[in-house]
């Protein structure tokens, strides 16, 4: 069992940045690929961007590369996402998951296992 807290979100201006943190419960963090995701609301839940349990390999949605990265830090049992250049679309609440298959970086909802509550980010025009 893995328990996850976000933390990080808020207000920010458009082209701003923020850093989400999410800190997990449990020794077993160091063996989950962990991954973030974002919730409009209206909309459903999208992949962001995930990081193998080594930080050997990231993924991102296309529409964050170049602005976002995902990183941890296992002996913190952290995983964080920094968002530079974030634009007023990307209002969301941001979600942090852990997927206990490593060997691929997954993006869809269901594949993983264990989900934070989530943090609000709102960026403003």
């Amino acid at each position: 069992q893995v328990q996850l807290v976000e933390s990080g979100g808020g207000l920010v201006q458009a082209g701003g940045s923020l850093r989400l943190s999410c800190a997990a419960s449990g020794r077993t963090f160091s063996s989950y690929a962990m991954g973030w995701f974002r919730q409009a609301p209206g909309k459903e839940r999208e992949f962001v961007a995930a990081i193998t349990p080594s930080s050997g390999s990231t993924r991102y949605a296309d529409s964050v590369k170049g602005r976002f990265t995902i990183s941890r830090e296992n002996a913190k049992n952290t995983v964080y996402l920094l968002m530079n250049s974030l634009e007023p679309e990307e209002t969301a609440v941001y979600y942090c998951a852990a997927d206990r298959s490593v060997f691929v970086l997954r993006v869809g909802v269901r594949e993983y296992d264990y989900w934070g509550q989530g943090t609000q980010v709102t960026v403003s025009s």
